[in-house]
């Protein structure tokens, strides 16, 4: 069994962002979205589901934003941890 870093999409209510995507880089969303799909058993539907959940595992494992935020780099608190991803 592959182990993604990201685990089952949770609805939740979104913020529209709008913007493009190259061609390749939809390419292997779309596949990503394929072996998710059969890892989990179950559909991800639209392929462009995944992206919020990426770009939260990204920001929650990246070191560097997590010491800038924790020493008061940025103005906002930390978003809660309610994130469905898995390790």
């Amino acid at each position: 069994m592959v182990k993604l870093k990201l685990g089952s999409i949770t609805d939740d209510k979104p913020v529209k962002v709008s913007f493009e995507l190259p061609a390749t880089v939809h390419r292997d969303l779309v596949a990503y979205a394929q072996i998710l799909a059969r890892e989990t058993g179950r559909s991800v539907g639209d392929p462009v589901k995944l992206i919020p959940p990426m770009i939260e595992r990204f920001m929650a494992t990246d070191r560097g934003f997590l010491k800038a935020r924790r020493d008061g780099e940025h103005g906002h608190p930390p978003a809660s941890s309610g994130s469905s991803s898995q390790n």
